[in-house]
């Protein structure tokens, strides 16, 4: 059976009418409080970018399966979809790209004014191998990070159980089976030409 044709880069998520869900990875000072209250710890640090991810198998890619050091919790954070979405509008890509803007000095003075920014990464595999299209990677800075921590989170959850069970799988009885257990990331809903700014019809 021939493998459905995938977007080069396409946001694939899983979400619901109302709600998105993104992944990040934290030493378990930050991610099992974050998990207890729904909210990240006095210690998560706002000042600095975070990158929040719709792709669990490239989260998995990397933390390590949530074994490398300070990427041991690895978080499912449930946001909203208005969030979600203000974001990307108000994102740039994080390197220049020849046809998304004008020339160099214009992606640079979009980039120094966008509070979210955009990596299109490899898309992995459930053995974390690259797959041909990419996956997208959100960071967060500035007004974002306040509207991310203080508006948009429904929920946290420790998925680092999950992460382990998957790896178990993949090791012991192999890629099928452990696809069976990944969370559904479909794709998710941009008006036509709404990520054409972040190099995406």
């Amino acid at each position: 059976m021939p493998t459905p044709h995938v977007p080069q880069r396409q946001v694939r998520a899983l979400h619901t009418a109302e709600t998105v869900t993104v992944y990040q990875a934290y030493p378990p000072s930050i991610g099992l409080p974050a998990a207890a209250s729904g909210r990240f710890p006095a210690a998560w640090k706002r000042e600095r970018m975070t990158w929040i991810k719709p792709s669990f198998l490239w989260m998995m890619y990397r933390c390590g399966w949530a074994t490398k050091q300070d990427q041991e919790v690895v978080l499912a954070v449930e946001i909203r979809r208005e969030g979600f979405d203000w974001a990307l509008a108000h994102a740039c890509l994080a390197h220049h790209e020849h046809g998304v803007h004008a020339d160099r000095a214009a992606w640079k003075q979009a980039l120094r004014g966008a509070p979210a920014r955009v990596q299109w990464d490899p898309e992995r595999d459930v053995r974390l191998q690259p797959l041909p299209y990419r996956s997208l990677q959100l960071g967060l800075s500035g007004e974002a990070v306040r509207r991310y921590a203080d508006e948009w989170i429904v929920g946290v959850r420790d998925v680092t159980p999950l992460a382990r069970t998957v790896a178990e799988a993949v090791a012991q009885h192999g890629a099928a089976s452990a696809e069976q257990l990944l969370p559904v990331e479909s794709p998710y809903p941009v008006s036509d030409g709404g990520l054409r700014h972040l190099g995406a019809d």
